[in-house]
């Protein structure tokens, strides 16, 4: 009970604000370890701009915003985080937007794509739902388990009334609590 009660506590200073460095790594690490939860990742950095350009289609990667090089870099060190902290996710599934499936591969290895975690940008109408099947997915997660979901801004915001940056990660009850934030550099 007293891991648990201090693990709360930590939980509580780290869903202020997104950090990084070395406690915040260990904190989110025991997070993730003690499971229940989800990792919520906004894709890597992407080429500049903001939703996608006119005439993108979801099947075509030359047609959306995509990862630029320090974002298939930072990918890669999400990846080379995990492994440095021996964690393994339950499983990896991304939005099939192509920045989140390859901010996924680059990371993890080929993802299941999700399509509750698909992108709502533009479509406000769209989002209650899409929040409400992804609660219901996070109460699926067993305790002592997690998952890494690779998604949109959009997503992360209403469920978790924050905003990330990109490559930042939310660490998620599985009742839908941010627990931690963690700015992944």
């Amino acid at each position: 009970m007293k891991r648990r009660s201090a693990l709360a506590a930590l939980a509580a200073c780290l869903a202020q604000a997104p950090a990084s460095g070395q406690d915040a790594a260990q904190a989110v690490a025991a997070l993730l370890k003690a499971g229940g939860c989800v990792l919520m990742l906004r894709h890597a950095r992407t080429e500049a701009g903001m939703g996608d350009p006119p005439g993108w289609a979801l099947g075509k990667c030359n047609t959306q915003r995509n990862l630029n090089d320090e974002g298939r870099a930072q990918s890669r060190r999400v990846g080379a985080w995990f492994r440095s902290q021996g964690l393994q996710p339950r499983a990896v599934q991304s939005s099939a937007w192509c920045r989140c499936v390859d901010t996924a591969t680059l990371a993890f290895g080929a993802p299941q794509l999700q399509s509750a975690l698909n992108s709502t940008f533009g479509m406000p109408d769209k989002q209650p739902a899409q929040t409400s099947a992804l609660k219901a997915l996070l109460a699926k997660v067993p305790a002592g388990e997690f998952e890494v979901w690779v998604t949109h801004q959009v997503n992360m915001t209403d469920m978790c009334s924050a905003y990330p940056g990109l490559g930042e990660g939310f660490v998620v009850s599985t009742q839908g609590a941010l627990l931690a934030r963690y700015f992944f550099t």
